[in-house]
């Protein structure tokens, strides 16, 4: 079964000398070239005590990967990332994700759950967590202490960059290995149940949740984004995500790295043919730079619902685009296109299109309209926990001639009166209404009789006129889900790194607007 690694090599091989990576300052990497790193980084941590790849722990203990074992990974987007993130895949590792901005006491429960053989870091990190820490802390950076993740555990560290103070003795600099490197060490088998990735989204600092991805089943995952649009040999992905940018060295395409520039500047630069944005940011972009460069032909949109209108200029911008519903667990399940979207918004007043499960997607809507996935792009499961053969989304959703609808998200559920009120039934109506930038529909609970008053908080666009919306929501909206209150802000509170509402910010906001 091909994968994020077997595929580079298959693509060096046939073709060492094609573009597989462009850095943020222009540099391109090729395939062979990329291969050849990726291999050294490999043998670097499979290593034992880094025999081989240069500087050795002195930890006295055998540091050699095995099958499974956990790499704690903290390296910005970049040629870098990706060829250590590989690399230590490659070696058999897990790779642990680790934001360096979460608190101590998160990393550290993280830690104690996964005790990673590895730690692989930019060496300012280690700087701005040692000898700087108080600098850092000043700055608003609360970073953990990298240096021992795991007291009484004993790890190697390989750093990226230059050295600098901060950085422990004996780690082994990306640098040096892949100068030293000399193809020594068999590379793990390749077994499709090994555990590629551990990716923490939720769970208490005593009892952290994990999702552990195999080498399987990303790369089915990964498949399954190849399928959904054209992409291969002469194409530009340009993205920091690595949902996009692996299917692109999978296929054979040029993954193509911000550098941090105007978005439509570096597109043009580079030539791109496909991109990746959340709605909000691309919202943003478009209403500075209506037209998007020729070259694009594929725009993917990520992480939530985008307003009627934000589609519609995305549409007029030129490329094709394609939404994306997935999770954490399950990577990718449906893409529906903002035309389709479009035109489900205009015939029907309820839910949003997700479209049609992709091809190997299993599909199953619970009695209470939960849907649960499965397929051979799910996740092993949670650490520590059972195998999963199923995963329940939180989404409420109905399937309409093989396609699905979401209806609302279950938490976001809202009582009044008796009557369930699931907002994302209404809200792409309402947000494709003329004067409507975006709509939210929230419920503020009464202390005593724990019925919820219903608030519809929008952000208005040009002609916004509040008379006209209130005609307008009987035709949209069930008698029982009217809102008893409609509250225009200047935007919505965001959160993450993919600027989803925060609807608990949005309660609050709106709580203090009574």
């Amino acid at each position: 079964m091909n994968d994020i690694i077997t595929g580079i090599i298959a693509t060096a091989g046939r073709e060492p000398y094609r573009t597989a990576i462009i850095d943020g300052r222009g540099r391109e990497l090729t395939y062979g070239e990329l291969a050849r790193r990726v291999d050294a980084v490999r043998a670097a941590l499979a290593a034992p005590d880094g025999a081989g790849a240069g500087d050795r722990a002195g930890h006295g203990h055998d540091s050699a990967l095995r099958p499974g074992d956990g790499v704690l990974f903290a390296v910005r987007p970049g040629v870098d990332a990706v060829v250590t993130a590989l690399g230590a895949v490659a070696a058999g590792g897990m790779l642990v994700l680790a934001d360096p901005g979460l608190a101590p006491g998160v990393l550290a429960a993280r830690m104690a759950a996964t005790r990673p053989k590895w730690v692989v870091t930019e060496s300012l990190l280690h700087t701005l967590s040692g000898p700087l820490k108080g600098l850092a802390r000043r700055r608003g950076l609360l970073l953990p202490d990298l240096r021992d993740p795991v007291p009484g555990h004993p790890v190697r560290h390989l750093y990226t960059g230059p050295w600098l103070p901060g950085v422990p003795r004996g780690a082994l600099r990306l640098a040096s290995a892949l100068k030293t490197a000399d193809g020594r060490g068999a590379p793990a088998p390749h077994r499709v149940d090994q555990p590629a990735a551990a990716i923490f989204t939720s769970g208490t600092t005593a009892s952290p949740r994990g999702v552990v991805h195999t080498r399987g089943s990303l790369a089915a995952g990964l498949e399954l984004f190849r399928e959904a649009f054209p992409l291969g040999p002469g194409d530009v992905v340009h993205t920091d995500q690595l949902m996009l940018g692996l299917p692109a060295l999978m296929a054979g395409a040029a993954w193509s790295l911000p550098g941090g520039g105007p978005l439509v500047e570096e597109l043009a630069a580079r030539r791109a043919t496909h991109t990746f944005a959340v709605p909000v940011r691309l919202d943003r972009l478009l209403r500075e730079t209506p037209v998007l460069p020729p070259t694009l032909r594929y725009l993917l949109l990520g992480s939530a619902p985008a307003p009627a209108g934000v589609l519609r200029r995305a549409v007029e911008a030129g490329p094709e685009v394609l939404s994306v519903y997935a999770m954490t667990e399950a990577l990718p399940i449906s893409i529906a296109s903002a035309r389709e979207k479009l035109d489900h918004a205009e015939k029907y007043a309820e839910g949003d299109l997700l479209g049609a499960p992709l091809p190997g997607v299993g599909v199953r809507v619970a009695d209470d309209g939960e849907l649960f996935v499965s397929g051979p792009h799910l996740a092993r499961g949670y650490l520590g926990e059972e195998p999963l053969r199923e995963v329940a989304t939180g989404d409420l959703v109905r399937i309409e001639d093989g396609r699905l609808i979401l209806l609302g998200r279950k938490k976001d559920m809202i009582l009044r009166d008796g009557f369930n009120i699931y907002p994302g039934l209404y809200e792409p109506a309402i947000t494709a209404l003329p004067g409507v930038a975006e709509a939210a529909i929230v419920g503020l609970a009464d202390a005593v009789t724990g019925d919820e008053e219903v608030v519809l908080a929008v952000v208005p666009a040009a002609g916004y006129d509040e008379t006209l919306l209130r005609k307008a929501l009987p035709d949209l909206v069930d008698a029982d889900a009217l809102p008893d209150r409609i509250v225009p802000l200047d935007a919505f509170p965001r959160s993450g790194r993919a600027d989803k509402l925060d609807r608990a910010a949005l309660r609050a906001l709106v709580a203090r607007r009574a």
